[in-house]
């Protein structure tokens, strides 16, 4: 569950960026490479630490993402806690080409998603079913997602549509974009954008998500309340972009 509430909130950092089809050009040309970590946090208690590398080279750009649970969490955990995502980079930012989801590294997938822009067809893979699906332009999975922030004039935006797969589904996301949010955090007192998602029923989750303007639009915070009640956080801890 506790890894279940940190994949969601990781859905939700993709649901406020896959943007690319809004804009004819980047603002930023992307920085080379980028660690960051975060804790995660179940209803106010440490439940887990998120390590994420990206490194972009030649045109093309490589993402991992790790997930330590501490605690109970370690005994009750069943979802993957490896996450990678790989494709190109273009003048709209990132173009994902395939996303896969693993509990141990080295393990085969247990889910994954690829990406077949010339056919404009999105394959996913998951519980043993193979399901194929039209692929909507600017699309990014759900590791990709944040990271097509970091390309992307978004003080000048004030909503966000856009569609965003997990490897088990694709959906469409509508976000509301408010400027200029003071956030304290490890890292330092940040300016942010702050981001809420649009609840298409009552009852629907809830997602929040704050980004600093002093690091490319980088989610720095995130916040999600479940259906049952459950609430996640996660919170940056260290970060290093390099140009």
């Amino acid at each position: 569950m506790i890894v279940r509430s940190i994949h969601h909130l990781r859905a939700t950092r993709a649901a406020a960026a896959g943007i690319a089809a809004l804009c004819a050009c980047c603002a930023y040309a992307g920085p080379q490479s980028v660690r960051a970590t975060y804790n995660g946090y179940l209803n106010g208690i440490h439940a887990g630490v998120i390590t994420e590398e990206y490194e972009a080279e030649g045109g093309h750009y490589r993402l991992a993402s790790d997930t330590k649970t501490i605690g109970l969490a370690t005994l009750v955990n069943r979802e993957p806690t490896h996450v990678s995502s790989t494709g190109q980079i273009t003048k709209t930012g990132l173009r994902p080409i395939q996303f896969e989801a693993r509990r141990n590294a080295g393990e085969p997938a247990q889910i994954a998603a690829s990406f077949d822009w010339p056919q404009r067809q999105l394959t996913l893979r998951h519980a043993g079913k193979t399901e194929s699906v039209p692929l909507p332009p600017g699309t990014q999975d759900r590791l990709s997602a944040m990271y097509q922030l970091l390309f992307l004039p978004l003080d000048r935006m004030r909503s966000i549509d856009f569609a965003m797969t997990n490897g088990r589904k694709l959906d469409q996301y509508h976000y509301s974009v408010t400027p200029d949010v003071e956030l304290d955090t490890p890292i330092g007192r940040l300016k942010t954008l702050y981001l809420v998602k649009e609840r298409r029923e009552p009852g629907e989750s809830s997602a929040e998500l704050w980004v600093s303007a002093q690091h490319h639009y980088f989610p720095v915070r995130l916040v999600t309340v479940q259906r049952n009640g459950l609430r996640f956080e996660q919170m940056i801890q260290t970060l290093d972009i390099r140009e």
